[in-house]
């Protein structure tokens, strides 16, 4: 598999993997061809990275109505390394490659039952306040949280 820009290192990039989502390929997913439709995996980040960010306690928080912050894709990016077809399983991989402000970088990694790296990608979230739309920087909680040190709920946005 040729290097994408945000993969240095294949083998170390995936061995900085930890959380996963697990989905399977329906059918409705794949196009005339019998494969994954190359919107799908789009889903797929969505769902792992909202269980990745409630693992850390943040979706609670952001989906409280007096809550004043929220997260938006402000880019996502996939790349297909391998076809996928209906039926398989996919370990959807999610990381937190590089905290900014108010921002993450956040790099996802789908593998099948053969542990066959099939897409890669990465995309940034950024948190904003949903009077301003302007971005929220992290407390340094949830800098550690997303950096890996801390698992436990967060109180503030």
């Amino acid at each position: 598999m040729r290097n994408k820009t945000y993969i240095k290192d294949m083998s170390q990039w995936e061995k900085e993997f930890s959380f996963f989502y697990e989905t399977k390929v329906r059918f409705n997913e794949t196009d005339m061809f019998g494969h994954l439709n190359n919107t799908v995996p789009f889903v797929y980040f969505e769902s792992a990275r909202i269980e990745f960010f409630k693992s850390l306690g943040f979706m609670q928080n952001w989906l409280e109505p007096e809550e004043e912050c929220i997260p938006v894709v402000a880019d996502l990016q996939c790349d297909f390394v391998q076809q996928v077809f209906f039926d398989e399983q996919l370990k959807i991989y999610v990381k937190a490659a590089a905290i900014g402000g108010s921002s993450v970088d956040i790099h996802y990694m789908g593998k099948n039952n053969k542990e066959d790296t099939v897409l890669t990608g990465r995309g940034t979230m950024v948190q904003i306040s949903k009077k301003t739309g302007k971005g929220v920087p992290w407390t340094e909680e949830m800098r550690e949280m997303l950096a890996g040190m801390k698992r436990e709920p967060v109180d503030e946005c």
